[in-house]
């Protein structure tokens, strides 16, 4: 077993924090040949130094949980690049447009490990865990960029942005950075016209959306 699961550490999280980073360092270089599986979390469990009992104690979930670490390293390589960054000093597409373009290019770093990640979490019952990690994503990326809203759209915002990300980065990963980073301003653009045209005219999201479903619901139903 290795040092670092075998020495008694004093905080059990700092220790469950390492060991899961450790592991998942051991994984990035055979995810392109094992994909995000089973054999995976055992292999890079077993080359960390972890008994079967403790690769299923800290990976309950399998390389589901492997893949959920990877988003959050990205998440953190993204907000120390933008941590030297002063959001204040840009307007708020281009915040926007920067923010999205780091975690883009944090999380294509490795375009096979990113390729496999896509497609697992693409996967009917990784849905949920996708969800989660793509609004975790947007969320840090809006606090970036200043956004304090606390009504609803503290939650239209960080849906909207959890969209363009997921499917810029599938652009990313399938088209290169260049079709990606187009579609992110195409994206941003349609945003700002809809939030002007919401500032204009002073209807609430949630307004919008129960006119929306009405509308739909007429068109079906008559």
């Amino acid at each position: 077993m290795s040092d670092a699961a075998s020495t008694p550490h004093p905080d059990p999280d700092a220790w469950a924090r390492e060991v899961e980073d450790q592991v998942l360092s051991c994984a990035l270089p055979h995810v392109a040949q094992m994909g995000w599986s089973p054999l995976l979390v055992a292999r890079a469990g077993a080359e960390a130094g972890l008994s079967t009992g403790e690769i299923e104690l800290l990976f309950p979930n399998g390389a589901a949980d492997l893949a959920a670490l990877l988003c959050r390293r990205h998440d953190r390589e993204t907000g120390a690049i933008l941590a030297n960054i002063d959001p204040q000093t840009l307007k708020i597409r281009e915040r926007i447009r920067l923010a999205v373009e780091t975690r883009l290019d944090a999380a294509a770093r490795d375009e096979v490990i990113a390729r496999r990640w896509c497609g697992f979490l693409a996967l009917p019952y990784n849905l949920g865990l996708a969800s989660r990690l793509l609004w975790d994503s947007a969320d840090q990326l809006w606090r970036w960029a200043g956004d304090t809203a606390t009504d609803e759209n503290h939650y239209s915002k960080r849906a909207i942005l959890s969209g363009i990300l997921s499917a810029a980065l599938a652009l990313r990963v399938a088209s290169g950075r260049e079709a990606a980073m187009a579609f992110v301003d195409a994206r941003i653009a349609n945003v700002m016209s809809f939030e002007k045209w919401k500032a204009t005219t002073k209807i609430r999201p949630s307004e919008a959306l129960k006119t929306l479903a009405q509308t739909l619901g007429r068109l079906r139903y008559g």
